[in-house]
């Protein structure tokens, strides 16, 4: 098991399919269950032990700002991109301020329920750097709800991830939550670029890996997810898995 003491919260999205409650602020400033999605993915990190945070931002990055702010735990600096970055290079951007070991990233747009152990900690037992770039946290896409497509990765016996080939349905979505080495991104060019780029790059060398979470994930791309969402959570109609 490895100890986390870095993560990383990627907030700089557009959120377009968010529109309209994007034009007004960021999508991980929207709330659920009374706080914003930021915040619960600020509080995910601090329960699992995690002092330092660090939080990109673009889209109304001043926003970010003031909400990262008013926390007092993790330690949390925001690093403003002036020029959208995507996944990857955001990350990248703030690499050197992610610590010397793997670090947890976690969309800015995740929200999901723990199972028995939490999910990050689950995540870090599991990673084991000397054979792993990354370690995705995947849901089943058949316990989803909303609209995922065919679906993002395929798991061998192993725990090996890879990409489904043409007309194959794989039965595992991302959920926005993973722990990674910087190796991950050896050789990537500062700039923009999204995070499939190294994750191929990791399948290719067999050093991608997925855990199946054991808790409840919700897929939130648009206003009706989120509506979907809040429902599902105040009425108690939630599994887990």
């Amino acid at each position: 098991m490895i100890h986390l003491t870095h993560g990383m919260v990627l907030a700089a999205g557009l959120g377009t399919r968010m529109r309209p409650l994007t034009d007004a602020a960021p999508k991980p400033l929207l709330t659920l269950r009374g706080r914003t999605l930021l915040d619960h993915a600020l509080d995910r990190l601090d329960d699992a032990g995690i002092g330092t945070a660090v939080v990109n931002a673009h889209h109304l990055a001043d926003q970010i700002v003031a909400a990262v702010a008013t926390r007092a735990r993790p330690r949390c600096e925001v690093v403003v991109e002036p020029d959208l970055l995507e996944t990857g290079g955001g990350i990248l951007n703030a690499l050197p301020r992610l610590g010397a070991g793997p670090f947890a990233v976690v969309n800015g747009d995740a929200y999901w329920l723990d199972g028995p152990t939490p999910a990050l900690l689950r995540l870090a037992a599991a990673f084991e750097p000397e054979r792993m770039d990354a370690l995705l946290l995947l849901v089943r896409s058949a316990h989803v709800n909303g609209e995922v497509g065919t679906g993002d990765f395929l798991l061998d016996p192993l725990g090996r991830v890879r990409r489904p080939k043409e007309r194959e349905i794989a039965p595992y979505v991302y959920t926005g939550v993973q722990i990674m080495a910087s190796s991950l991104l050896e050789g990537c060019a500062p700039g923009r670029f999204g995070l499939m780029q190294p994750w191929l790059r990791a399948i290719e060398a067999g050093r991608l890996y997925g855990l199946v979470h054991d808790g409840a994930w919700f897929h939130l791309s648009t206003p009706p997810d989120l509506e979907r969402a809040e429902r599902m959570l105040d009425t108690g109609l939630v599994k887990l898995f």
